[in-house]
């Protein structure tokens, strides 16, 4: 009879050794794929940002596409883009550029100045740099996405 007992007693502990092995194992698949998870979401949430960005812009300097309005320029010692357009005898001027994360939009009349910070938020991006090629198209680009514009010369 104390055999018996013995035998059980190895019995439950290699029981309770495979069941802890098995839940131990458990335990790091579900840490495993929350890190794999968590990793897509952030990279789907940089790429969905990057879209509203691009879609943001271009939109933007489509209603606004008149002949020499929209340029590359400089805004606060940053690059952007800048819209002009005349609203009775005043001229204004909306510069859409990149600071501290967020793609930003400030309008105002084209003879005052402000700083970067005082931008309405679009959205939050990473970097984002303006260009004007040779050919008079303006270069935007975030990361390895790249979009063409090509605003109306005459």
């Amino acid at each position: 009879m104390i055999k018996t007992i013995k035998g059980r007693s190895t019995d439950t502990i290699f029981v309770l050794i495979v069941f802890s092995i098995f839940a131990f194992s458990v335990l790091m698949v579900l840490m495993l794929g929350a890190s794999v998870y968590r990793n897509i979401n952030d990279i789907s949430r940089a790429e969905q940002h990057e879209h509203t960005a691009f879609s943001y812009i271009w939109t933007k300097t489509k209603n606004f596409d008149e002949a020499g309005a929209i340029t590359v320029g400089e805004f606060g010692g940053v690059s952007a883009i800048l819209i002009n357009e005349k609203i009775g005898e005043t001229d204004y001027r909306t510069a859409i550029y990149v600071s501290d994360g967020w793609l930003l939009e400030l309008f105002s009349e084209a003879a005052l100045d402000f700083s970067p910070q005082s931008g309405r938020r679009i959205v939050e991006i990473d970097e984002m740099t303006f260009n004007e090629t040779d050919l008079g198209m303006i270069e935007i680009v975030s990361g390895n996405k790249k979009l063409l514009l090509s605003p109306r010369t005459s």
